[in-house]
């Protein structure tokens, strides 16, 4: 995927719950889950972080330079 629109559609496609991901400015569920991953720009700005959000805090597992890095990534995480 190069972009959270398609990485978002893909993940719809391959019947990926709702609940389960969260991808900044694209696939935003209300109410927010209690736990799940998810796809943002990094807090500092330095790229992207992907990650698991669970009990209230986000935990990256990774750092990507560039969108497209961070939803391949993300990809992975999400299946």
């Amino acid at each position: 995927m190069k972009d959270r629109r398609g990485l978002a559609r893909a993940l719809r496609d391959a019947g990926v719950p709702d609940g389960r991901y969260w991808i900044e400015d694209v696939h935003e569920p209300a109410p927010t889950p209690p736990d799940f991953v998810y796809l943002r720009r990094a807090p500092d700005g330095s790229g992207w972080e992907t990650g698991v959000y669970e009990r209230g805090a986000h935990h990256p597992v990774g750092r990507h330079p560039t969108e497209s890095a961070a939803c391949a990534h993300f990809r992975t995480l999400a299946l």
